[in-house]
Formats: structure tokens, C-alpha cells, sequence
């Protein structure tokens, strides 16, 4: 695993008064995290079904750690998009160029792209941003002086911008994952990179996602699907996403309440998902989850796509989150799930030797892709119809 303790050091100094107190729960909750008997190798039964242990551990917690999913041939591929996709970022917020003058990334494209942040900021905490989940105000520490006055944060619709991104969303063993969880027809959801640079890196207040089915008279611990969380450079207690175990069964949860109990944004009982480069992250959408400004030395950047039940999305009115809100019909669905079927024969060209995913609604339906640059042009935008509930 990362060392992680001079990034502890330095994360807790940000915090004045409260130094000690910062440094003892991340410490903390590194020990807690190890503690709790949740992380190996994706593995099936004999049967094909994913292992018992895995799917009892999962439904337990409400998060699974796959070690070793990507190896070092897959993770420099990635690696080298992410440097090209950097060089590509509009100069700021407002920009329609990248720092050498040439149009940026996503600069004509329809789609929300690129989530911005003040170095070391919470851009959603107690706004009214994606439905005001975000109750709280994270504490925002005081950047470096030669910080830039915003930093990307998120990057929506990754995968027209990252082949590499693309082959790894069709992983043949995380794809089976999410076949275990959501059924054989499960459909996508939404697909993210999650940018949290040292020093600047930005705050993603406490939350649970989804917004459509808290109510539903059938509501069950898979209704919002789930996100899988690639990690590229691995993940710590002080750069990393934590959760609050088990909390994915339980409904909608105050948290205004829950920081008056706990004394600080620092909530009890909570977890980080500590990785290592190329584990993959399996995280249910209801569980409560947040990250704190990075404020120590390693880098994060996750590779984020979910998955949903089929029957959670099919004529449901989208929450309008990610993407504007329209009943996601049989059209709607079909049209989304095009990335599929692109991303796994793109990941044939790259890994020939590999048993690829069969995904059931194309077997059935005949429907067959080819990945080559009229496909490259065809995902321009493709996040218009996210399957947000």
C-alpha cells in the first residue's frame, strides 16, 4: 500500500487548532479500513456467479475493493490519455482554449464537461447543485500562493475523451460484475474522471447519490445501481473517497444532523477506500460517501462508470443530475447503450487475446458495433443522455 503518513502530516497541518484531532482520524481510518474483511480479487463460483463471500461483503458494507483488476499494460495506457487529456483543458472555467492557444477539450461539444473548483475548495457543499445533495460546506483550506485561481475537478463524458478509458469500461470481469449485481440486461449510467491533484486537489462534500426511487414502495439497497472506481495512481485516507459502511440500506440520511453528532465534518463510524494503482473500486450509489480537499502529496485520479438495474431506469423521468431530465424509454436506453458495445470492441482491438463480455440485450437484438473513427464521432456528446435517477 501507499505510505501515506507524511501526506497525513501535512494534510493535518491545514487545520490550525485542529491539527491533532485531523491526524488522529485519518490515522484512524486507515486502521478501521483494513479492519474490515472486504477487498481481494474479483473471483466467480464455479456456476459463474460472483463469489458469495464477495456479493455478502458487498451487500454488507455497501463497497468492495477489487485488487488487481488493471495491470501495468492497461494502466500506462490510461496514463498516457490522462497527460494528453491535461495538456487539452481550457485554460479555466470561462476558456475556450488550452494553454498553447489550440481549442480545448469539450469546447464546442453540448454536454457539461468539465466540473471547476477553487484550489482546495468545495464547489457543491451546501449548494443547491445536483439537487442540493450536497448538504454541507466541506472546510476549505487556504491554498499555496502560486495555486491557479480554479482546477478541474471532474471530468464528465470521459470516455469520448480517452480510448483507454473506454477499453477499461469494458473490462470482461468488471462487466460480469455488473451483470451479478444488476441482471444481464443491466444499462449504463454515467462515466466521470475524478481529478484531485496534490496541493489544489478539490473537496467533495458528503452525499448520497440518487434522487428518484428513495420513496419507491419497492425501494431496495441496489435501486441507484452502483459506480465502479478505478484507480489510477492508487487512493489514501487524505486523497481518497470515505464512506459510511452499511449506510446504503438505510434511506436518506441527515447529515446536517449526523456533523452535530460527530462534532465536525468528520463523522464517526466512516472509512477511506484506501487502493493501490489498478484496484477497482465497487461502491453502491446510496452509500453515504464524500472526500476532503487533498491536501497531501499523492495524486488521485479515478477511472468513474456506473451501472444500473434496467428495471430502475425503463420509463423512469431522470433526477436531472447529470444530464437534463427525460423519460428514459426503451429508445433512450438503446441509444446510451451504444458506449457498450463501442467500448468492447475497442477493447478486442487492444486485447485480442482476451475473452471479451457478451452483453444479452445485443445478442438478442442482432445489434453489432465496430470501434473506428466514424464510432469515435458517433460518443461526441453521448453523456446528453446519462441514465441519472
Amino acid at each position: 500500500m501507499i505510505s501515506s503518513s507524511k501526506s497525513i502530516e501535512a494534510c493535518a497541518s491545514y487545520y490550525g487548532s485542529e491539527s491533532d484531532s485531523v491526524k488522529n482520524y485519518l490515522i484512524e481510518g486507515e486502521k478501521k479500513s483494513f479492519s474490515i474483511n472486504n477487498r481481494g480479487p474479483i473471483s466467480f463460483e464455479k456456476d459463474g456467479s460472483l463469489s458469495l463471500s464477495i456479493r455478502k461483503a458487498y451487500s454488507k458494507y455497501g463497497f468492495y475493493i477489487f485488487e488487481n483488476v488493471l495491470n501495468d499494460e492497461e494502466l500506462e495506457d490510461i496514463k498516457i490519455d490522462l497527460d494528453k487529456i491535461q495538456i487539452s483543458f481550457p485554460t479555466g472555467p470561462e476558456s475556450k482554449v488550452n494553454s498553447n492557444g489550440e481549442p480545448a477539450l469539450g469546447a464546442y461539444n453540448k454536454a457539461l464537461n468539465l466540473v471547476w473548483s477553487k484550489p482546495l475548495g468545495d464547489p457543491l457543499g451546501g449548494t443547491s447543485l445536483a439537487n442540493g445533495r450536497h448538504q454541507v460546506k466541506m472546510f476549505e483550506p487556504k491554498a499555496n500562493e502560486d495555486s491557479p485561481n480554479s482546477v478541474p475537478l471532474i471530468l464528465l463524458g470521459s470516455l469520448q475523451f480517452s480510448d483507454a478509458c473506454l477499453r477499461t469500461y469494458a473490462h470482461p470481469r468488471l462487466l460480469r460484475v455488473a451483470e451479478a449485481i444488476n441482471g444481464p440486461d443491466f444499462t449504463p449510467f454515467n462515466e466521470a474522471l475524478f481529478i484531485k491533484e496534490p496541493g489544489v486537489g478539490a473537496a467533495v462534500s458528503w452525499h448520497q447519490d440518487g434522487v428518484t426511487h428513495w420513496e419507491s414502495e419497492v425501494f431496495n439497497e441496489d435501486i441507484h445501481g452502483f459506480n465502479f472506481m478505478a484507480q489510477v495512481f492508487g487512493s489514501t485516507a487524505v486523497n481518497g473517497v470515505w464512506v459510511l459502511p452499511g449506510s446504503h440500506k438505510i434511506g436518506k440520511i441527515d447529515i446536517k444532523q449526523l456533523i452535530d453528532e460527530s462534532g465536525s465534518e468528520r463523522l464517526n463510524d466512516c472509512v477511506p477506500i484506501i487502493c493501490n494503482p489498478g484496484d477497482v473500486v465497487i461502491c453502491n450509489r446510496q452509500i453515504l460517501h464524500g472526500s476532503f480537499p487533498n491536501c497531501g502529496y499523492e495524486r488521485r485520479i479515478t477511472v468513474n462508470f456506473g451501472f444500473h438495474k434496467r428495471s430502475s431506469v425503463l420509463d423512469v423521468r431522470g433526477g436531472g443530475v447529470h444530464s437534463a431530465s427525460q423519460i428514459f424509454d426503451k429508445e433512450v436506453i438503446e441509444r446510451r447503450s451504444k458506449v457498450i458495445g463501442y467500448a468492447i470492441e475497442a477493447r478486442k482491438q487492444r486485447f485480442p487475446m482476451e475473452d471479451p463480455y457478451r452483453y444479452l440485450p445485443f445478442q438478442k437484438t442482432g445489434r453489432s458495433f465496430q470501434w473506428n473513427e466514424n464510432s469515435r464521432k458517433d460518443l461526441i456528446d453521448y453523456n446528453l443522455d446519462d441514465l441519472s435517477i
